[in-house]
């Protein structure tokens, strides 16, 4: 198992933003722009599965963020409120029930610090997902969990890109979920011109990486190592319903 040195883990997002507390530090609200930019997705999903339209929906998720970011909402947390995930959501709660006032909000814009959103292509993607009966909890964990897997394979793919392989990557990247029993290495050897153990030994350190790079993920948006496997079980027992 791969293990983060305490020195190392200190860097990461989410604890960066925490130790930054009320210092309000430029790198922390970065770390926090950045997590919030890699997230916003589940948000936005567990906004529309709790009845509100896409429109509602865009609205609220932006001006949540635009609070998030621009107000002190790291004042009253600690290194006890763990993970990320936890965190926006229960902050999105208490928004919903407590601070948006429809009746009176005023279109999202000015002076307020924002992400960038794609809605359009977020509401297509929501209107793809499989109609369940999955609560609105359950609809951001399994989205965070998809999006968390997606920056991963970004990650990864960045640095076959880098190493100037991208197309060993397209050919591997299916080895990745594929049953070993099914995945084609003999047809992936033959379009790279090499032999067929070789796809093999390659696979194997294309899994290595990707279960690293997956724990470094993980490790931005939690407080502490021992949170890592505890988050990594939670996550993926999403994709079972």
């Amino acid at each position: 198992m791969t293990t983060i040195p305490p020195d190392q883990f200190a860097a990461t997002h989410w604890t960066m933003v925490l130790t930054a507390g009320r210092d309000e530090s430029p790198q922390a609200t970065r770390a926090l722009e950045e997590l919030c930019q890699a997230y916003w997705y589940p948000l936005y999903a567990y906004v529309r599965r709790r009845g509100y339209d896409s429109h509602e929906a865009e609205d609220l998720t932006q001006e949540f963020f635009a609070r998030l970011l621009a107000r002190n909402y790291l004042a009253d947390v600690d290194r006890e409120k763990g993970k990320f995930r936890s965190f926006l959501l229960a902050s999105l709660k208490h928004f919903l029930a407590n601070e948006w006032d429809r009746a009176q909000a005023k279109k999202r814009g000015g002076s307020h610090p924002h992400i960038s959103l794609d809605v359009r292509a977020a509401e297509t993607r929501y209107r793809s997902e499989p109609a369940d009966e999955l609560t609105a909890d359950k609809v951001l964990d399994r989205q965070w969990a998809i999006a968390l897997l997606d920056l991963v394979l970004a990650r990864l793919g960045a640095e076959y890109a880098a190493d100037g392989k991208p197309e060993v990557f397209e050919q591997l990247k299916n080895t990745l979920t594929g049953a070993k029993d099914l995945i084609p290495y003999a047809t992936m050897a033959d379009k790279l011109g090499t032999t067929e153990n070789a796809i093999k030994v390659a696979a194997h350190r294309l899994r290595q990486r990707y279960r690293k790079l997956l724990r470094e993920e993980i490790a931005h948006t939690v407080a502490s190592p021992a949170e890592i496997d505890v988050e990594i079980r939670h996550l993926f027992a999403a994709f079972a319903g």
